[in-house]
């Protein structure tokens, strides 16, 4: 968070599979010296924490970290309240949630995507009306196309973003590909073409599924660094968030027309 300034807006980011809140520092450090307060839980799932294989809870990890997400929704007073650098700070009428890969599933599911529950079928509704805003960065697209293996592994991933209705900028890259979907890189635009407006997607031209480098700045799962692309990904994600949590902020229009007045843009935007 910035070291000085009151009435902060506050994103709420969920890691990818494995990570932890050590990671995505392009994309912290940028929205945080932008202005707002970011706040990063370390799901269960993290290599930091090295669950055992055999552990029981291992088939509920979806289940924890959606959890995790509504538990900081819920205890934004008492964290504020117990670390006296932001007491009285956060704008707690503007706040955002963000994730990449799993994270965006999980982050999905405050904005208003559902999905059913493995274990019994029922609709996980986990819609939260204090949330306003949100970027998925490769958030996984639908369940019906997911590949034997992904379908074996990850049997919540059958997300409906019908229901997603807060405005949300959806970040994809178009060489995603890998091993969790039959349909390729287009199957990461489902939370965009699949929800109601507003949204907006920003497609990175060459971007696979670190989408140039915002895990880390050195992460070794980064296959296709491009710092030109990661600051494409920090300027448009920040200014969307401004002007979605700030009704007449035009920091999105005007960003969306700079990217594409680039003579080599790093994406395409599309809106509805």
């Amino acid at each position: 968070m910035p070291i000085e300034g009151d009435a902060l807006p506050v994103i709420i980011f969920s890691h990818g599979n494995g990570q932890s809140f050590h990671a995505y520092g392009p994309l912290i450090d940028y929205w945080a010296a932008h202005g707002f307060a970011v706040i990063q839980p370390t799901h269960l799932d993290s290599r930091m924490l090295g669950l055992a294989q055999d552990d029981p809870r291992r088939p509920q990890l979806w289940r924890f970290r959606e959890k995790d997400l509504a538990a900081i929704l819920d205890g934004l007073d008492h964290l504020e309240s117990e670390v006296p650098m932001i007491q009285g700070r956060l704008d707690h009428s503007r706040i955002a949630v963000a994730g990449h890969s799993w994270g965006g599933q999980a982050a999905s599911t405050l904005l208003g995507a559902t999905h059913p529950d493995p274990d019994d079928g029922s609709v996980i509704d986990r819609k939260d009306n204090r949330i306003k805003a949100g970027v998925l960065l490769a958030a996984p697209g639908r369940g019906n196309d997911l590949t034997e293996y992904a379908a074996r592994t990850y049997p919540f991933m059958y997300p409906d973003f019908s229901t997603m209705t807060a405005p949300t900028l959806i970040i994809v890259g178009d060489r995603d590909v890998g091993s969790l979907s039959t349909r390729g890189a287009e199957w990461w635009r489902d939370a965009y073409d699949l929800s109601p407006s507003p949204k907006a997607l920003f497609t990175a031209f060459g971007g696979e599924h670190a989408l140039g480098g915002i895990p880390g700045y050195e992460a070794r799962e980064t296959t296709d660094e491009r710092p030109q692309r990661v600051a494409a990904i920090q300027r448009l994600s920040t200014a969307f968030l401004r002007s979605a949590l700030s009704p007449g902020d035009l920091a999105f229009s005007d960003t969306v027309s700079t990217l594409a007045a680039d003579v080599a843009p790093e994406g395409s935007v599309e809106t509805k």
